[in-house]
Order: C-alpha cells, then structure tokens, then sequence
C-alpha cells in the first residue's frame, strides 16, 4: 500500500511540474517534415499579438534524428508585423547541432532529439495584430556557395513563444 501511495504522489508532482512550467507559454506550434528540409521549403508560422508592452522570448525548436550529417545549422527567419506598412525584421542565425565528438545535442532518450534555440530574447512586440514568422534552412557544405538542397536529419520545427514574467 505504501508503494502505491509513494507512486501517486510522485506522479502528481511530475504531472505539477509539467503544467505549472507552461503558464510561460503563448504560442507553440510544429511543421512536420518527412526527415528532409528541401532548400525551397519555408516553414510558415502565424499569431496574433495584442500585448505591446511585456516582453516574450522566442525559440526554433528543432527535431532531429542520427541522419543529420552536419556540426551547425544555419536558418534565415523573418518575421513580418501586422499594418499596411508592414515590418519584415530577417535574422540569419546559427545554432551548434552536435558535440565535439558528433554526438547530436539536444533532449531526448531516443535517437530523435529536441534543440529549444534562441530566436530573439525579451522581444517586445511594436504593433498589435497578426504576425508571419517564416524560417528557411540555408546549411551549406564547407567550402561550396551553393546551399544544400535536401537537409536530411530534420523532422520537425517548431516555433515557441513564452511570456518572460
């Protein structure tokens, strides 16, 4: 009986943890991929924003498997605001992807394996409305200018926002 109990009350706490840790949360959503980024796929994402006076951070999640072949991961994001003149901020930014010894970084038991990267950090958004996020991958083989056209390894990305307060 003591077991059961002891169980119980292990689960209740995991399961407070896990909802207590999303109250962060505004907006989370995923683009399925078949394990393959094609050069000309852009992943789109949209929101609406109507606070723009707290400041929120943005991650690119990004599920990978043991087929991703290379040490980095390079990605062009824009993002567009809402208006008649509408804003488009484009970052090119670089994330590490795997350990010294190619270990792929990253969260998970299995061979798939989660990367939460920054995107922008205490971004205050300047306009209320509907905002366009999309992300291209431009990885390129060292030494070649041209981008790699078919990016194995990449099953999903994601893009998350969280309240900073």
């Amino acid at each position: 009986m003591h077991l059961k109990k002891t169980n119980f009350i292990g689960l209740m706490l995991i399961a407070v943890l896990f909802i207590s840790c999303d109250k962060k949360q505004f907006f989370s959503e995923y683009k399925e991929l078949d394990g393959t980024w094609k050069k000309s796929d852009t992943l789109r994402f949209t929101f609406e924003q109507n606070d723009t006076v707290n400041p929120y951070h943005l991650f690119l999640n990004v599920r990978n498997n043991n087929d991703y072949p290379f040490n980095n991961m390079y990605l062009i994001v824009s993002m567009k605001e809402p208006g008649k003149k509408p804003t488009i901020k484009v970052d090119t930014l670089e994330y590490q992807m795997a350990n010294p010894d190619g270990t792929l970084m990253g969260e998970g038991f299995s061979d798939v394996k989660e990367s939460k990267l920054w995107y922008l950090e205490n971004y205050v958004f300047n306009r209320i409305g509907k905002y366009n996020v999309e992300v291209v991958q431009a990885v390129r083989e060292t030494g070649k200018v041209d981008g790699v056209a078919d990016l194995k390894g990449i099953t999903e990305l994601g893009l998350r926002i969280e309240k900073t307060k």
